[in-house]
This record gives C-alpha cells, sequence and structure tokens, in this order.
C-alpha cells in the first residue's frame, strides 16, 4: 500500500533526520541535497508556499537531471508531473493559468515515460503497445491525470486524444493497482461514466472501477467523491451537470468524506472535504 510516509524512496535516513525541519531553504546543493528538501516540502504542500517551494526544489534539480540514476530521474519527473496537477487544486476553477500547468505536468510525464527506451521507441508508432513495456504507475498515473484534464479543457481534442488517456489509466492499474490510494481506477471509472458509449464510455464497468478503488483504499476520501460527483449526479454531451441521479447515494459518501479523519493523506483527503461541501452545497441548491 502507497502511502505518503513511503513515498521518499532512496533517500538516506541519515539525510532525512539531519535536514528535518529545514522545509523553507533555498535552492542549493547538489541534485540529491535539493531533493531531500523538495521531498520535505511535499510532506506538506496543503500549504501553498510549501507547494511552491516543493515545486521549485524539484525544478532546480532539472539541469543536472541526467546526471541522476534513471530511478531518480523518473522520481523528480513524477513528482513534477502530480505537483503540476495538484496545484490547480488551490484555484477557484478552471483557470489559462491552470490549463499550462495541466500541459507541464503532462509533459513531465510524458518525459518521465520516455525514460523506458522502449516506450520512447514504440510510442509514436502504436502509443497504447508502447504502454506495454512501462512499469512506473506513477509516470503512467500523473500523466493520465494531466492530460485528462487538458482534454476537458479542450473538448475537440479531447475526442481525438481521450483513448491514450484511458489506456495510461488501464496500463497504471494493470502496474499497481493500489497506487497513490487506487486512484487510477476511480478516475478510469469516472470517465468511462462520463463518456458516450461510442466514445469508449462504459457506465456499468466505470461504476465498478470506481467501488472497487473504495473498497481497496477506504482511506483515500477522493474515491467516495468522484462516486458521489460522477454516479450522483447527471451530465451531458459536453460534461455539463444535467440534473441529480441518486441524491441519497451523494449525501451518504459525502457525508463519510466529511466526518472522517485526514489519516495518512493530508493534502487528497484535505482536498476531498472541501470538494465534498462544495457538492453537498450544489446538491442542496438544486433539489
Amino acid at each position: 500500500m502507497h502511502r505518503l510516509s513511503r513515498l521518499i524512496v532512496l533517500i538516506p535516513v541519515s539525510i532525512l533526520v539531519l535536514c528535518a525541519g529545514f522545509v523553507r531553504v533555498q535552492a542549493e546543493g547538489t541534485p540529491m541535497d535539493l531533493i531531500v528538501q523538495a521531498d520535505l516540502a511535499f510532506m506538506t504542500r496543503y500549504v501553498p508556499e510549501d507547494m511552491n517551494q516543493a515545486m521549485s526544489l524539484y525544478e532546480a534539480v532539472l539541469p543536472d537531471l541526467d546526471t541522476l540514476p534513471v530511478v531518480m530521474q523518473a522520481y523528480v519527473l513524477n513528482r513534477l508531473s502530480q505537483l503540476c496537477y495538484e496545484m490547480t487544486t488551490f484555484s477557484a476553477g478552471d483557470t489559462p493559468e491552470d490549463e499550462a500547468l495541466f500541459e507541464k505536468g503532462k509533459a513531465y510525464g510524458l518525459q518521465s515515460l520516455r525514460l523506458n527506451a522502449q516506450f520512447a521507441a514504440q510510442e509514436n508508432d502504436n502509443f497504447k503497445n508502447a504502454l506495454s513495456c512501462v512499469t512506473d504507475a506513477a509516470a503512467l498515473h500523473w500523466t493520465a491525470s494531466n492530460w485528462g484534464k487538458v482534454l476537458g479543457m479542450n473538448p475537440l481534442q479531447g475526442l481525438i486524444q481521450q483513448g491514450s488517456v484511458l489506456a495510461l489509466f488501464s496500463r497504471s492499474i494493470d502496474v499497481d493497482p493500489r497506487y497513490w490510494g487506487a486512484s487510477a481506477s476511480s478516475s478510469l471509472g469516472s470517465l468511462l461514466v462520463m463518456l458516450p458509449g461510442p466514445l469508449g464510455g462504459d457506465d456499468e464497468a466505470g461504476l465498478a472501477l470506481i467501488h472497487s478503488s473504495i473498497a481497496s483504499d477506504a482511506s483515500y476520501l477522493s474515491n467516495r467523491v468522484i462516486l458521489a460527483q460522477y454516479w450522483g449526479f447527471t451530465y451531458g454531451y459536453l460534461g455539463n451537470l444535467t440534473g441529480i441521479r441518486d441524491a441519497d447515494l451523494i449525501e451518504h459518501e459525502l457525508g463519510i468524506v466529511l466526518d472522517a479523519d485526514i489519516g495518512d493523506w493530508p493534502f487528497w483527503n484535505r482536498n476531498a472535504k472541501r470538494l465534498a461541501q462544495e457538492l453537498l452545497d450544489q446538491l442542496h441548491a438544486m433539489e
């Protein structure tokens, strides 16, 4: 099971102890020094200043990225892809700045995937087949997350490229179904629920995936929010909200979210609670 406390990998414990308590530091030192500092800021990134600090520190590694082992190059790029996605949660809605972050996060994710020579060689010929060579769940997941958001803001582009996002999430589940609170399953499930059948949508399969994500890690509250949001409400062809499918389900799932502890997911569970309250307010306004 992946927890935030286990995501600082390949870093000597002695270095972490020496750096403890010094999150807001200057971007100085060796690439590994910067990664340690960034990891510390990452742990409290629900504070916007720490989120920005983590992003700046990981990006400070990029000029020397190719001096690191490939596994550490992927680690930095995956963290940057993730942070680009997460930074947008601080905004009031999908803004041009958000879209720029999603594009940047997608680019970091693809750069990480291309560290796999087999993927890089096959990517342009057959993207789905190329993904079968990839075993990095983080790169797959955050590339899909950012790319999916880009397509959500550009529906016509989405008609052409949505299959790539579905394939990325599907491969992430194949590689590690429990990665990041099993959120690839809920993400893929929500897409299958939202997409029309001709574009690959499948309500039954999508709902099963969302339920599977909750069963896999009930402590990751965002999965319940996705169930309430994408199954509790109904949407039109272009993703516009059209009505309520199951008000009782919305109340039940979001009530669990609001009553739950923050637990092992300090950033994402805080975000889930905020979204849960917004969705409940939306439900009550529609009733």
